[in-house]
């Protein structure tokens, strides 16, 4: 038999008023393994991982840790999860080295076991040159790594980022990914809510969310390699024009700007009826094109709409 999961969401549930924010949500992510919660803001992401690390109660459900339901053990979840929010996490009058110092007691190392934390994590954060700088003074990178590493200081198994790299130079957003790399490579299961499809393409698996459902899953090089659709990129004299006509036609599923053209996702049933619409239109050049990771996100959230009655 496989091991339980590190973490797993059974039903989810969660209102708030009358907006269903996680919807009968389902996932299991193994120690091991980087989970991608992928969707626009409003998807749930956010509060998919409150619900996972205990910060709100669900309306229905469960949470997992490793087969066992969590339930009101609070002190168990705390020492098995770290969660890193996407913004105000640390003190920012304090510094890189008074900030771990307070997570540490908060989460009751002893001497010995923080000491040994602080200087792996600075370590591998680089932030160790920078220790008496207060957290307001740090770039967004650094801040980001500081939040990261306070998260980290109890040996967490799983870990639960929201966007992450939200914010953060392109220099910074890489070391950030190394560095998750290196910790689901010593068996840590991360979960990390993103919007960025770029993002989702690095996660071994990813759950699309849509309005709180999940509408699909998988490795994100296999929904774009069996995903059943036609991408299109048009190229128009009036691009405008061009687009008031394609979202016309039935066949079209999703579009996007791209460039100074468009990019289109047609029905894979529907693909010869298109070319030979777009044939008979003057000003317009079509060229097949592979999809990508963002064309199967836009389609199959286009038809989750299209199913629920969504205009």
């Amino acid at each position: 038999m496989s091991a339980a999961p590190a973490i797993e969401a059974r039903a989810l549930a969660k209102r708030f008023g009358t907006n269903r924010a996680v919807d009968a949500l389902d996932f299991a992510v193994q120690a091991g393994e980087l989970y991608g919660l992928v969707g626009p803001d409003g998807a749930g992401k956010t509060t998919t991982l409150r619900l996972l690390a205990g910060l709100v109660t669900a309306d229905g459900g469960e949470v997992h840790l490793q087969g066992q339901p969590t339930g009101k053990r609070s002190a168990a979840v705390r020492e098995a999860i770290g969660y890193m929010p996407q913004q105000y996490s640390l003190y920012g009058d304090l510094s890189i080295e008074e900030n771990l110092s307070f997570f540490g007691k908060l989460f009751g190392l002893n001497r010995a076991d923080y000491r040994e934390r602080e200087r792996r994590l600075l370590e591998v954060t680089r932030l160790g040159p920078f220790r008496d700088r207060r957290a307001d003074a740090l770039s967004g990178g650094m801040y980001k790594k500081l939040a990261l590493a306070c998260a980290l200081l109890h040996r967490p198994r799983v870990l639960l980022l929201d966007e992450p790299t939200n914010g953060v130079d392109p220099v910074s957003r890489r070391e950030l990914w190394d560095l998750l790399y290196e910790f689901v490579h010593d068996g840590m299961a991360v979960v990390l809510a993103t919007p960025y499809m770029d993002e989702a393409s690095r996660c071994h698996r990813v759950g699309l969310l849509h309005h709180g459902r999940k509408i699909a899953e998988g490795e994100p090089a296999a929904l774009v390699r069996n995903f059943p659709h036609s991408t299109f990129a048009i190229e128009a004299a009036d691009r405008d024009a061009a687009l008031a006509m394609l979202q016309q036609r039935p066949e079209v599923i999703a579009l996007s700007p791209q460039g100074a053209g468009l990019r289109v996702v047609v029905s894979g049933a529907e693909h010869a009826a298109f070319t030979s619409w777009a044939a008979l239109v003057g000003g317009l050049q079509l060229a097949a094109v592979a999809p990508d990771f963002e064309d199967v996100f836009l389609g199959l959230e286009a038809l989750a709409d299209a199913s629920s009655g969504v205009a």
